[in-house]
């Protein structure tokens, strides 16, 4: 999609020999215009929410509010959190999850951790370990696997033998890699607390955390997990949205010059938003450029653009 978009945008752009974009320069507003658009996203959704509520949404072909979930739900992911120290967890974030988070929906902890190894050899989506007793274990279908290691999950499919798992994720590519292995129906959501209220919680006989009604609070880069015995890597699970991955349009370029686009090159990353907002990441990206070139009337283009389609949103629609 983000070729298309950028061969919109210069067309719009040089049909009146208003400038060039260059490719640094395209990558850079069409950043911007995926980030704004994505949090308007949400926000979009809490007025189809006010409109449902008011009874003046639609139903079946009309439900907004579904388009939207489907949307959003690209970027909901469930990733182990990395251990920091004790029970101190990093936040997601691109060094440790390889993506950043933009809200938490819920943190899961694992009170029970039924086993944990090392692969001692690489089987497409299984875990093999020649000296584990995963039967004896108790481990069965739908059991959480981390692989401490890369910090991926997968859940167990089928327990195929005593040194055999069958996973529903390809996790492990590599030998020797770490893994952990919790009792999925013993999962237990944490409570998130703010530092106020957590010091007189903590300290309270009838409230204070357990194992089964665990806590956290979040402070710069981590979460601190309530109680203390939540300690061990890929024990804590964050299911959260992510922010979309930096678009990156890539080229190869000939001796004339112009830029060619080529997305073999490993750093392409094309849009991460549906189809649908071809559009207006196309319209959002000329307003950021007509800026750049100091053009008013590709800017005023994009916004009257954009604001053609705000009645969409309105709850007073």
């Amino acid at each position: 999609m983000i070729n298309e978009v950028r061969n919109t945008v210069l067309s719009i752009i040089n049909k009146n020999n208003y400038g060039y974009i260059s490719p640094s320069d395209f990558n850079l507003f069409a950043s911007q215009a995926q980030m704004e658009l994505y949090e308007e996203m949400f926000s979009s959704y809490n007025k189809i929410i006010s409109m449902e509520n008011s009874r003046v949404s639609g139903t079946g072909y009309a439900d907004l509010k579904r388009t939207y979930e489907e949307a959003m739900e690209i970027f909901n992911v469930t990733n182990p959190l990395e251990n920091f120290a004790g029970s101190v967890f990093f936040l997601p974030s691109l060094t440790t999850t390889n993506d950043a988070y933009y809200m938490m929906v819920k943190v899961i902890c694992y009170p029970t951790v039924l086993d944990s190894g090392a692969n001692t050899s690489v089987v497409a989506f299984q875990l093999v370990d020649s000296g584990a007793t995963f039967l004896s274990a108790g481990i069965s279908a739908g059991d959480v696997v981390v692989n401490t290691t890369t910090n991926a999950l997968a859940n167990v499919a089928l327990v195929s033998s005593n040194t055999v798992l069958l996973l529903d994720n390809n996790i492990f590519t590599t030998t020797p890699a770490n893994f952990l292995i919790l009792k999925a129906s013993a999962a237990v959501e944490a409570e998130k607390l703010n530092h106020s209220s957590s010091t007189l919680l903590n300290t309270s006989m009838l409230t204070a955390p357990s194992t089964l009604f665990p806590t956290y609070t979040q402070q710069a880069e981590t979460m601190t997990v309530t109680p203390v015995s939540y300690k061990v890597p890929g024990q804590v699970i964050a299911n959260y949205f992510r922010y979309p991955f930096e678009p990156k349009w890539t080229y190869i370029s000939l001796a004339g010059g112009e830029p060619v686009f080529d997305q073999s090159q490993p750093d392409y990353q094309d849009f991460e938003l549906p189809e649908d907002y071809q559009y207006k990441l196309a319209t959002k990206i000329l307003e950021y450029a007509g800026m750049s070139i100091r053009e008013a009337e590709v800017v005023q283009f994009g916004m009257a653009q954009q604001q053609h389609e705000q009645p969409t949103f309105s709850v007073q629609q």
